[in-house]
């Protein structure tokens, strides 16, 4: 990346986005190559939707009672589909499934993995290697964490099951892990004969076990961190969660219910795993909750699908089930409280204060889409209240009726929101990137200082020297234009290559180091600056910097990545 080695993720999901890029028709679908890019993060959650959606309308879920009822053909097919969309309304889900990164894509590969070994549970004629295929590939997406989540998840399924020795029976985790191997080894042995130890320093050490062990990128984080994650995750069904999440720990074991009766009970292991592993975590991000997101989608279906406890055994002496009635009003007031904001956004929007996107607020107020988010989640909140009010037994229909002007409110909102987020974040660095290809001289390099935009490298296809806005990096700059060699880029002097290109935001232009090179300007775009600057006037600059000790060249210095 920037003509550097960079191991921080394994390949699986570059192997799909150059699949991508490799189709037919590029320059009518995917003019600026973000599609490809995003398309196996969207697709992973698409399958993830289809998975959750399939198993449950193959093995519907009793809801609590004595004897647990099994549901109607149309409330199992009704909690199918409320389960997939509401993993797929989950506000990371939303977020992660448009980002080229490999987040998503591993979240549905360990997802689809979890969901086939409690299919092999649940019926012992399924087959047991293909839940192991695919955690080779959630391996192959972000490495060895897969198989930490996956194990933890079992062991403690195993454990709350009472069934530890069963389901080592018909996992066979020992052929299992091999067949993983199989699949996720040949590239992490081929890297190692390849690369050696940077790529075992790097992404086994820094990667892996330094994010686990202590804080990377400054990432530090309270213990609980993900308590505040799990309840932003899943809004506004958060009170549906808790009490599914309640309801699974409490699940009645093998003992009493069949295998094929377990999955909320899995699905609560499967959320506390997450919760367990990247709490130990010295490093934590959003991010790391996206694996648990599937089965919260999971929990609040079944958690709606138990509208009414089943206290009798007939449906004659079925009472009101008080604790989902408790979680259905708050789940809709929750509707309302995110109504209300949003109907007041006239008064919180011009508070938005993000140096790399200065005219946001007053293009968001202007475009009206956050009101059409505010009547979507106002239809919600009329529906969830309605159906809470008036039906006594409202199951998955409620949930249900409450979700669909939240899928309207993906369409309406949440894409045109996207594109304007896009065009005022993005299209000024594709506007930069497009000069410098135009403008560049034979030989001069190009460099970004300020706001560091990685895109910047994507879109100009070229090698970008980034520098902050410091005094130390003009006088790094200087220094590595002399000295750094990358793939594609060379070192030179300034007689060979007298000037750089150099795209700088506006605050960082009106520092007195940078300002006092003088650079030439050439276009100019939102925030960002084009100049073209002498690199006899850098040099100068630079030393003065350093001799005066006001800088110093600090690039050389170790650092467990670069860009």
């Amino acid at each position: 990346v920037n003509g550097l080695p960079r191991y921080d993720k394994p390949p699986l999901v570059y192997w799909l986005m150059a699949l991508g890029y490799s189709l037919p028709g590029q320059e009518s679908w995917n003019p600026l190559g973000t599609w490809a890019a995003r398309l196996p993060s969207g697709l992973a959650s698409i399958g993830v939707m289809l998975a959750l959606a399939d198993t449950l309308l193959r093995w519907p879920q009793p809801s609590p009672g004595d004897p647990p009822p099994p549901p109607s053909s149309r409330t199992a097919a009704l909690t199918a589909l409320t389960a997939a969309l509401a993993f797929s309304l989950s506000p990371l889900v939303l977020l992660w499934s448009r980002i080229a990164v490999s987040d998503a894509l591993f979240s549905g590969c360990l997802a689809v993995a979890l969901l086939l070994f409690w299919r092999t549970w649940a019926e012992p004629q399924q087959f047991w290697w293909p839940g192991w295929a695919v955690l080779g590939l959630a391996v192959l997406s972000k490495g060895p964490v897969a198989l930490a989540l996956a194990g933890l998840t079992l062991l403690g399924f195993g454990w709350r099951q009472q069934a530890l020795l069963p389901l080592w029976r018909r996992l066979r985790p020992l052929p299992g892990l091999a067949l993983t191997l199989a699949v996720s080894g040949p590239w992490y042995g081929a890297m190692l004969l390849v690369e050696g130890r940077p790529f075992w320093d790097s992404f086994f050490g820094y990667h892996n076990f330094q994010r686990f062990t202590s804080v990377v990128n400054e990432h530090l984080q309270p213990w609980w961190y993900f308590l505040p994650v799990l309840v932003v995750a899943s809004l506004p069904f958060t009170p549906l969660l808790g009490l599914g999440l309640v309801r699974g720990l409490m699940a009645t074991t093998t003992r009493s219910l069949p295998p094929s009766s377990s999955l909320r009970s899995f699905a609560a292991c499967w959320l506390l795993a997450v919760l367990l592993l990247f709490t130990l975590a010295a490093t934590k991000l959003p991010s790391y909750w996206l694996p648990a997101t599937p089965a919260a989608g999971l929990l609040i279906a079944l958690a709606a699908q138990d509208g009414v406890a089943r206290g009798g055994r007939s449906q004659a002496k079925a009472a009101p089930d008080r604790w989902f009635q408790r979680a259905q009003g708050l789940t809709v007031a929750l509707s309302g409280l995110l109504a209300a904001a949003l109907w007041a956004s006239p008064a919180w929007i011009p508070l938005i204060d993000d140096p790399e996107m200065p005219t946001l607020p007053g293009e968001l107020l202007a475009s009206g889409y956050v009101l059409r988010a505010a009547l979507c989640f106002s239809l919600a909140t009329l529906a969830g209240a309605w159906f809470w009010l008036r039906t006594r037994t409202p199951g998955p229909g409620w949930l249900l009726g409450l979700q669909l002007p939240l899928v309207a409110f993906q369409l309406l909102a949440v894409l045109p929101m996207w594109q304007l987020g896009d065009g005022v974040r993005g299209r000024p660095v594709r506007a930069m990137a497009a000069a410098a290809a135009q403008l560049a001289r034979p030989g001069e390099k190009l460099a970004m200082v300020g706001i560091l935009k990685p895109s910047l490298h994507y879109y100009s296809r070229r090698v970008v020297l980034y520098e902050g806005t410091t005094a130390d990096g003009l006088a790094n700059l200087s220094d590595r234009l002399r000295s750094e060699r990358r793939r594609n880029l060379e070192p030179s002097s300034s007689m060979a290559a007298p000037t750089v290109l150099m795209v700088i935001d506006a605050a960082t232009a009106a520092l007195p180091h940078w300002r006092s090179l003088k650079g030439a300007p050439l276009v100019s775009s939102g925030l960002y600056r084009l100049w073209r600057v002498e690199r006899g006037r850098l040099d100068q600059q630079a030393s003065s910097l350093v001799r005066t000790g006001k800088a110093r060249v600090s690039w050389r210095d170790p650092r467990p990545e670069r860009y």
